[in-house]
C-alpha cells in the first residue's frame, strides 16, 4: 500500500508538470504536498526523494524544490517507473497520447539456434513470432518484432496482441516482466523500415533489442524495436558525489 501511495503522488506531480501547474518551476513544500494528498509526509519524502534521483526536480538549500528545466525540454517517450510492469502499451506516453497497435504478424515458428540460447529453449520448443507497428494516433514510430516461447503463453491469441502482452501475463502467470536487458544503437533504415516508418532513404533508424525477464528471472520474450529516429531519446541523470 505504501508503495503505491508514493508511486500515485510521482504520478500526478508529473501530469502536473507537463501541463504547467507550476508557473514558478517550484513545488509546494513537504506539509503543503502531504496535507494536498492526504498522506504522511514520509510518503511525500519518498516519492520526491526518487524524483530528485532522477533528475526530474532538484532541491535548493533553504529556497525549496524546484522542477528541472531541462527535464521539461527533454520529454522522452519512455516512461518507466522503478519496479513496474516494462510492457510498451504501459509504459509509451508522448503528450498524453497513448500507442496504438496494429498487428503485422503472427505466427508460430520454430526458434533458430541464436533464439534457443537467448531464452533457454531446446530445440524441440516453438515460438510466437510477433510484429507489431506502434502508433501515436496515424503517426507510426516503432516496429516491434518479439518472439515469445509457447510454453509459458499457450493460449496468446492476437486479442491478447492488439492490447499489452505484460499486463496478460500479469494476469494469466500472476507474473510481472520486470527486467530486461538491452542494446541500443542506430543504423542504416531498410526499405521495411521507410515504407512502415515514413523515413527518407538517407534516414537512420534506432534499434532497442534485448530480452526481457519475468520476476521469477525466466527469459520471457527477445524483443527488438525499430524506431524512428525522432522518437529515440532517453534521460538519465547521474550524481557527480
Amino acid at each position: 500500500m505504501a508503495e503505491l501511495v508514493y508511486k500515485n503522488i510521482i504520478s500526478d506531480l508529473k501530469e502536473k508538470i507537463f501541463a504547467g501547474k507550476f508557473t514558478d518551476m517550484k513545488l509546494p513544500d513537504e506539509r503543503s504536498l502531504a496535507e494536498q494528498y492526504n498522506v504522511s509526509r514520509s510518503s511525500v519524502k519518498r516519492a520526491l526523494n526518487k524524483m530528485s534521483n532522477e533528475g526530474i526536480i532538484f532541491k535548493k538549500r533553504g529556497s525549496g524544490t524546484f522542477i528541472n528545466p531541462l527535464y521539461l525540454k527533454n520529454e522522452s517517450i519512455f516512461n518507466y517507473e522503478e519496479g513496474s510492469n516494462l510492457g510498451i502499451s504501459d509504459n509509451f506516453r508522448l503528450k498524453g497520447k497513448k500507442p496504438q497497435t496494429k498487428i503485422l504478424d503472427f505466427q508460430v515458428i520454430k526458434p533458430t539456434s541464436e533464439l534457443q540460447r537467448d531464452l533457454f529453449l531446446s530445440p524441440e520448443d516453438f515460438v510466437y513470432k510477433i510484429i507489431r507497428l506502434r502508433l501515436f494516433e496515424d503517426e507510426p514510430f516503432m516496429i516491434e518484432t518479439g518472439y515469445i516461447p509457447i510454453k509459458i503463453l499457450p493460449k496468446l491469441s492476437r486479442t491478447q496482441l492488439e492490447s499489452s502482452i505484460f499486463a496478460y501475463i500479469q494476469s494469466e502467470l500472476n507474473q510481472t516482466a520486470s527486467k530486461s536487458f538491452m542494446s541500443i544503437y542506430a543504423e542504416p533504415s531498410t526499405s521495411e523500415d521507410q515504407n512502415l516508418l515514413k523515413l527518407k532513404e538517407n534516414e537512420p533508424v534506432s534499434v532497442m533489442e534485448g530480452i526481457f525477464f519475468l520476476d521469477n528471472g525466466t527469459p520471457f520474450e527477445f524483443s527488438q524495436m525499430r524506431l524512428h529516429f525522432k522518437y529515440l531519446k532517453f534521460n538519465t541523470f547521474i550524481n557527480l558525489d
